[in-house]
């Protein structure tokens, strides 16, 4: 029986989609300057530096297992290195709300990938709210002509980030039963720096030098290391472990809702009824996907702290 899920796991997925939702619009501002290569590559130095100082001054790291470091290394390899290159070029090509609205498709693939590999089930309130939630994406992505506004290659770098995910959320799920997600996540952002070095260095670099970034893009860089490639990361990694990769995933239908909002007042965004239409309608299907013993959720008062060594 699916004991019930405390009230800080649903608190840590907030944090996490509005994180995520907001770094579509630090990475828009960011491609003023920098190439996606370059804005990834440093935002991952970034966040290793910063994780691995804590683990040190707070004595959290852990000894990785001979047997896990294969999975450590292809987990990098899904994400951050192919997720991150189809969502910050499906960002330069497209909007920052469009690019979240179709990474938040990952729900309507998650379940597959879940069932086969941990045999996860949804209820059918769970799979229905899913449906309802894409349903709220599509009337967001679509103009008054019921065409879609977006370039067919930010759409194909979108999709290749959204598949990256999926398979990336299968490896995280093995390994957050073993170690902590600040630990998961550490190594993971190490290792995808180590895979962007060499991209970095052959295609983008010349660039880089050349630019002289303002006061502005270096704290838009620093948000994205710390919030979008460290915490939002550990805090999802936790929401995997305790309600599984499905329901979990489901989540990630706030983004394009935190991207909307955001982009409106920072970027001056177009934003209408539809997409005010569309955002209820996803937020109602996520309530719908959560219902499952959902009711009995503020009966639970297990507060999980993040950086718990959960190593088994």
């Amino acid at each position: 029986m699916q004991q019930n899920k405390p009230l800080s796991t649903y608190i840590f997925a907030f944090f996490a989609m509005a994180f995520w939702g907001m770094s579509f619009v630090w990475t828009k501002m960011v491609l003023d300057y920098y190439e996606p290569i370059s804005i990834i590559f440093i935002r991952l130095l970034i966040s290793s530096a910063i994780l691995f100082l804590f683990m040190h001054l707070f004595n959290r790291n852990e000894k990785i297992l001979k047997k896990d470091w294969k999975w450590f290394i292809i987990s990098a390899l899904f994400s951050p290195f192919l997720y991150f290159i189809g969502e910050n070029y499906g960002v330069k090509f497209t909007s920052p709300a469009i690019s979240a609205i179709l990474v938040a498709t990952i729900p309507l693939f998650t379940p597959v990938a879940a069932y086969y590999t941990f045999k996860e089930r949804l209820s059918w309130l769970n799979i229905a709210g899913m449906f309802l939630s894409f349903f709220g994406i599509i009337i967001m992505l679509v103009d008054k002509n019921l065409s879609f506004t977006a370039e067919p290659l930010g759409i194909f770098m979108l999709f290749g980030a959204v598949f990256s995910a999926v398979i990336y959320s299968v490896i995280i799920k093995k390994l957050s039963e073993r170690y902590s997600s600040t630990v998961i996540i550490s190594y993971q952002n190490l290792l995808g720096a180590v895979y962007f070095m060499p991209v970095f260095l052959i295609f983008d670099y010349n660039h880089f030098a050349q630019v002289t970034p303002t006061t502005m893009v270096i704290i838009n860089i620093l948000l994205l290391a710390v919030f979008g490639s460290s915490l939002a990361f550990i805090f999802f990694t936790m929401v995997i472990r305790d309600i599984g990769i499905s329901r979990a995933n489901i989540l990630t239908n706030f983004i394009p809702v935190f991207t909307a909002i955001f982009s409106f007042f920072i970027l001056s965004e177009y934003f209408d009824l539809a997409k005010i239409t569309g955002m209820a309608i996803v937020i109602g299907g996520i309530l719908l996907s959560q219902l499952d013993k959902g009711r009995k959720l503020f009966a639970s008062y297990r507060f999980i702290w993040p950086f718990n060594n959960h190593k088994k």
